[in-house]
């Protein structure tokens, strides 16, 4: 019996779902961040913030393996990071689709196999087909898992998302932004859905936000990236007005209200404060 799954596991288990040491990212004289150590536990939910161009997304893309460090190492579930690995799910930032794309839900969520071996024949293919109907049914999809997904509205096409990031049953999540341009209900629904993955199976969720109040019932430490720098703690210890005027250095005023964080101050650079725009094809991170 092969034990390659059960070695993977204890990889995974020893080294943490993500291990990050000294890890340095720069482009060109502009350096992102340098000296960053950041592991994240099996289950634990990490929240990401900060301003445009502060690197969030091209963490993510770290990674995934699309991305060299500079300097520093970094291992994901036990091993490097590189495309199509199945132990980590991608959930991308909410886009509208081309109305004229006839893929069906189902098949959008079935892409999230690719990679896996299924083997062939009658019986890869009845396993396949009964995979892709959990997945879609676990996000509450099933009514309109045959309709071109470029008829879905936005948190229908996010629901499939989901789905397709988390059919390979990965260890980790990684998250860029899945909430932005959807409405209060729809937030809600997708951060629902990861959460019950996480509480359910162990898996940890490294979550890309402009916005955290949505997830902050959930979120177990914060990374928050400014300008270079950075801080790693406990919301309580990161979302406060010392810690963002230090990181920003300029006058910035936290407050609770009912359970949420609003902040206030530079407004020129708070996250809160910018329009994001993701960049995919260019240099310039995110």
């Amino acid at each position: 019996m092969s034990t390659t799954g059960t070695d993977e596991t204890d990889r995974a288990v020893a080294t943490g779902a993500v291990q990050i040491e000294g890890a340095a990212l720069a482009f060109g004289e502009r350096t992102l961040w340098s000296g960053l150590d950041l592991r994240i536990e099996p289950g634990e939910f990490v929240a990401v913030l900060g301003p445009n161009g502060s690197g969030k997304t091209t963490l993510l893309k770290v990674l995934l393996g699309l991305q060299a460090l500079s300097a520093g190492t970094v291992r994901v579930a036990g091993t490097a990071p590189g495309k199509g690995n199945h132990r980590v799910g991608y959930v991308p930032q909410q886009r509208a689709m081309d109305q004229q794309l006839t893929l069906r839900g189902r098949d959008l969520v079935g892409l999230g196999l690719d990679g896996d071996r299924w083997g062939t024949g009658l019986r890869g293919i009845r396993a396949r087909k009964r995979k892709v109907a959990e997945a879609v049914d676990s996000v509450g999809a099933t009514s309109y898992a045959a309709s071109p997904v470029g008829l879905l509205s936005g948190g229908e096409q996010q629901r499939l998302r989901v789905a397709q990031a988390l059919i390979g049953e990965p260890d980790l999540l990684l998250c860029d932004e899945p909430l932005a341009s959807l409405d209060l209900t729809h937030q809600r629904t997708v951060t629902e859905l990861i959460e019950r993955r996480r509480r359910e199976t162990g898996t940890a969720v490294l979550f890309v936000t402009h916005e955290i109040n949505p997830v902050l019932p959930h979120v177990d430490r914060v990374l928050y990236l400014v300008g270079g720098r950075f801080r790693i703690g406990t919301p309580a210890e990161v979302m406060t007005s010392e810690t963002l005027t230090e990181l920003y250095g300029a006058p910035v005023e936290v407050v609770r209200v009912g359970g949420q964080i609003h902040v206030a101050g530079a407004q020129s650079a708070l996250c809160e404060d910018t329009v994001h725009h993701h960049e995919h094809d260019h240099a310039e991170p995110v």
